[in-house]
């Protein structure tokens, strides 16, 4: 079977209330790039924060945390643009990454592009109640292109993150355009427990995403469950050729009463993926299965 890349979302906006494993600080993801890169990860997805968990959207904090890890691996580097945090016009959000452009040690390998718009209030369980009403991921057509206009112009390659049906049609939509090219690096989000947004992280809810996948272009998909467990799908996704993508930043995993570190949840993630005849994929292979482009430093 084909190799599967492995991706560690180490962070994203999680809390340490419920695995106090959750990276926050540069040094400490640096840390967790480095382990998970050794247990079989390709590519690092991690969002910027503050010593208490906030968000953080100094470049500095990028161009620290880039540097570090590339300093110790040649782990695959995908920031974030700043989720609902960063609620700036599309230069604002983007800029952060026209720093780390300006310098090889700080260039990143990805620039995601969520294609579309969505609610994205939390929900609370215990009151049944949403804790959050205005909260609305916004990303137009016209952001998105200025989005993959800098993307195409640093060589990038654009993660292409589908929280529902109608983002995978956009995505077909910017493919028929010529605005993004093949193979289509597609992240099929699913959601649980106290969002919403995305389909839900069941098998039905995976089949609704690769079901409308678009039949005349070349995609590479993968999944995450954002605060869900994606330990249920992980093995569908692996027969159905599927790569995975998964971290602490989603979920706190945890094993035998222990609170899992992100290396353990991919080394998981690797022993499963063996069980069933696919290796994981190297950089370089990982490199080739999405035909990356050659990186372009700012002028």
């Amino acid at each position: 079977m084909d190799k599967i890349i492995i991706e560690a979302r180490v962070n994203e906006l999680a809390t340490r209330r419920g695995n106090p494993h959750v990276p926050f600080l540069p040094r400490e993801i640096i840390a967790d790039a480095t382990a998970c890169h050794d247990e079989g990860a390709a590519i690092v997805h991690f969002h910027g924060r503050t010593a208490d968990g906030a968000p953080d959207h100094d470049p500095a904090f990028y161009l620290e945390t880039n540097a570090g890890i590339r300093a110790r691996s040649d782990i695959l580097i995908h920031p974030t643009l700043g989720y609902v945090a960063n609620d700036a016009d599309a230069k604002g959000r983007f800029a952060a990454v026209e720093e780390m452009m300006k310098s090889a040690d700080t260039a990143p390998d990805f620039a995601p592009m969520d294609c579309g718009s969505v609610n994205v209030d939390w929900w609370n369980t215990q009151e049944g109640r949403y804790d959050t009403t205005e909260l609305i991921y916004k990303n137009s057509t016209g952001t998105l292109m200025y989005f993959a206009e800098r993307i195409r112009h640093y060589g990038l390659a654009p993660y292409l993150v589908s929280w529902n049906v109608s983002f995978t049609r956009q995505i077909e939509q910017f493919l028929k355009m010529g605005v993004l090219a093949e193979p289509a690096y597609v992240c099929f989000c699913m959601t649980d427990e106290i969002i919403f947004a995305g389909h839900p992280g069941s098998e039905a809810g995976l089949d609704a995403h690769t079901a409308f996948l678009p039949k005349e272009f070349r995609t590479v998909w993968t999944a995450v469950n954002y605060k869900g467990d994606l330990f249920q799908l992980t093995e569908k996704i692996i027969r159905q050729g599927g790569h995975v993508s998964i971290g602490l930043g989603d979920y706190a995993y945890t094993a035998d009463g222990r609170n899992l570190r992100n290396a353990e949840v991919i080394a998981k993630v690797v022993a499963q993926a063996r069980a069933s005849g696919r290796e994981p994929a190297t950089v370089a292979e990982t490199r080739q299965i999405l035909n990356m482009p050659k990186i372009r430093l700012a002028a």
